[in-house]
């Protein structure tokens, strides 16, 4: 017997769609959220808006506004590289680990290969096309993808939190600046290096991918 899918509840459907207008920018920092607009731009009830907001508060999106309603929290440079550092840590894990399972495993290298190489032209089709949002989402898309390869769940667990908060600073900074044309080689070098079964490597590529990113992530932010 298969469980049954739930679907995902209004307060689910109505915190992601808020977290994604945040984190893409259509949400700016300081823009003021309102419990009673909100609840009728979505077409739902107040009740499942008020636990919406108290999951954003929790994530760090939101804080309290003078008045009434919270606002857009602000961006934070130091914050972004903290989050930075420790999104390092787990990606050069990750890769180290996803690299032991491709040289070990039978058959893993093959599945790799594919979806990572997909996962690849996906991104480097999103920079040619210059669409901010599929950048990001492939960006996303391919270290998730690392992290699964890792065969560790707990890596994912660890840095789900902060993609909320790199995705936001992404978004931004890819609105300012030109396309940033290496990434998506630095990723191809990543995926090689996995598949090669080169733990050291692939660990030493990922580290130092993630703080390439964190200096000009932090560096625009503090322009």
């Amino acid at each position: 017997m298969k469980p049954i899918a739930l679907a995902p509840s209004l307060t689910e459907q109505a915190y992601q769609a808020v977290v994604d207008e945040i984190c893409d920018g259509a949400l700016a920092s300081g823009s003021r959220l309102v419990q009673e607009q909100l609840a009728k731009r979505l077409g739902i009830s107040r009740q499942p808006i008020q636990q919406v907001m108290g999951l954003l508060k929790a994530d760090g999106l939101v804080e309290d506004a003078p008045g009434r309603g919270m606002l857009v929290a602000p961006l934070d440079a130091s914050l972004v590289t903290s989050r930075y550092q420790i999104r390092g840590a787990m990606d050069g894990l990750a890769a180290q680990l996803a690299a032991t399972r491709a040289g070990s495993l039978v058959g893993v290298k093959d599945q790799i290969a594919r979806r990572g190489r997909s996962i690849v032209k996906a991104g480097i089709a999103a920079i040619e096309s210059k669409a901010i949002k599929r950048m990001v989402a492939y960006d996303v898309e391919f270290h998730n993808f690392v992290y699964e390869c890792s065969g560790n769940s707990l890596i994912t667990a660890t840095c789900e939190p902060h993609w909320l908060h790199l995705r936001r600073a992404m978004s931004e900074v890819l609105r300012k600046a030109a396309p940033p044309e290496d990434i998506w080689k630095q990723h191809e070098n990543i995926l090689n290096a996995v598949l090669e079964g080169d733990a050291k490597n692939a660990k030493s590529l990922a580290i130092k991918h993630v703080e390439q990113a964190c200096e000009g992530l932090t560096n625009a932010l503090t322009v």
